[in-house]
């Protein structure tokens, strides 16, 4: 695949990779009969089939054929081979939002315009029933004429997956964009976590940084649940007004999108008539998605595992909220009971917890460590040769907070700590980042990431 001269179901001429994930690379090409760019999504087939992905695949394939709009990333077609699924997409050359953040916030104008777009592409989804659920300027792309395109629909939802409380319930998003109610779990409205989200990148756009941000995250969480964040000096007071209702914690009392639509400030050389426009007409999704996600063609969905299978996999440990709050650095009160601290490191993840598990494995096999199965969602790895004091070792504990969000924490359980930190520094780290959401307890880490980040964009 990664030969520039692959061609593509006799269609499509395969070029240079635009991105990796964990489960699928994303590769510029070219329509071999209109001569258009494209970007192609590839998937593994057999990945998304082990870590129980399909629903999700079928879902984002879905929403994309359901909205059609002039500032969403259009789905042109999606085909299938017996081990890789193509997602054909419209190609975005001026890459992401978020690249131009980094040089700096925007002049009002500019932001203003972005902003216009979004909500215009977000109330278009919402009026088609869809939720994005994941906003932020990393999937927002820009096109040659610097217009908006939201992307990545892989953590949306559709009004109909709502339970009898009329509400989503799933644990999802970037925890520095996220509403508070999503993080309550008491069940949310999805078009109102969509509107906070947006208030979040409107003072994105005009600031240059976040309004809520902190290096631990149930301090980010308390002051999201809050809603305590400060404008700069430079904003203009209608813009402070918008945002305060906004950012509303109270999603009863938060900003509808048509208020937002009414707002003075946002009026400003906006189009209403855009909303109307469509890039082409609404298609239904396929007949057959099970047969598009199968790796037999055959219809076969997580639901139809191998019962063997599901028997091997480790089911992790349910958290509560005070599970929760004592694996938080800031809340962490064991020192007041234990005499000695074991050496302990923990992440969050928003992926399935068999998707954890596979990635675990994956990193293990490449470390050449061999890996055991406890109950209670432990999964010990251990090296195969000795160290400086003994065969290295260690436990990965997998805690639920819900189906799609899990806190995994790492133990080293035997051998040298220089060793083992080295090891943790060097290869798991780098090795999981496709996986994690955000670590947590390890501010040095966090510090290094911001470094090498601003580093990156500068």
């Amino acid at each position: 695949m990664d030969n520039k001269s692959h061609i593509l179901m006799q269609k499509y001429e395969m070029g240079r990779v635009l991105g990796q994930g964990t489960f699928a690379k994303v590769y510029h090409a070219r329509n071999m009969k209109t001569a258009q760019s494209v970007a192609i999504k590839v998937i593994d087939k057999e990945k998304i089939l082990r870590v129980g992905l399909t629903d999700q695949i079928k879902r984002e394939i879905s929403v994309m054929r359901l909205v059609r709009h002039p500032h969403i990333v259009q789905l042109y077609e999606v085909m299938a081979t017996k081990k890789k699924v193509y997602f054909v997409i419209e190609y975005v050359k001026g890459g992401e939002l978020f690249n131009k953040l980094s040089k700096g916030r925007l002049k009002e104008e500019v932001a203003r315009k972005y902003f216009q777009q979004l909500i215009s592409a977000v109330d278009y989804c919402h009026s088609r029933g869809v939720y994005h659920r994941d906003l932020k300027p990393e999937n927002i792309l820009l096109d040659e004429n610097g217009n908006l395109k939201v992307s990545d629909f892989g953590l949306s939802a559709l009004a109909d997956t709502r339970k009898q409380d009329g509400l989503l319930h799933t644990t999802c998003g970037t925890p520095a964009y996220v509403a508070p109610e999503v993080i309550s779990r008491k069940g949310y409205d999805g078009d109102k976590a969509d509107i906070w989200s947006c208030g979040v990148i409107l003072f994105v756009l005009l600031a240059g940084y976040l309004p809520f941000q902190h290096s631990n995250l149930m301090e980010l969480y308390r002051r999201i649940g809050k809603g305590e964040y400060k404008c700069p000096s430079w904003f203009p007071y209608e813009v402070r007004r918008l945002l305060s209702r906004i950012l509303d914690p109270n999603p009863s009392t938060r900003i509808s999108i048509a208020d937002i639509k009414e707002n003075p400030w946002f009026k400003k050389g906006f189009d209403d008539k855009l909303k109307m426009i469509e890039t082409g007409k609404r298609e239904s999704p396929p007949e057959n998605l099970n047969a598009i996600v199968s790796s037999s063609g055959s219809g076969t969905s997580e639901g139809n595992q191998d019962p063997e299978v599901k028997q091997n996999l480790v089911k992790p440990m349910n958290l509560n909220a005070f599970d929760i709050i004592s694996l938080s650095t800031g809340f962490d009160l064991s020192g007041l009971f234990e005499n000695e601290r074991k050496k302990e490191t923990r992440f969050s993840s928003r992926l399935p917890a068999t998707a954890i598990i596979s990635k675990l494995e994956e990193i293990a096999e490449h470390l050449k460590f061999k890996v055991g199965k406890k109950g209670g969602g432990i999964l010990k790895m251990e090296g195969l040769k000795p160290g400086r004091k003994g065969v290295l070792g260690m436990d990965a504990e997998i805690f639920e907070v819900t189906p799609s969000f899990h806190i995994v924490e790492l133990k080293m359980t035997n051998g040298d700590t220089l060793e083992y930190q080295k090891m943790l520094d060097e290869d798991l780290r780098p090795a999981l980042k496709d996986i994690v959401w955000a670590w947590q307890g390890d501010q040095h880490y966090l510090q290094e990431q911001q470094q090498e980040q601003q580093q990156e964009q500068s």
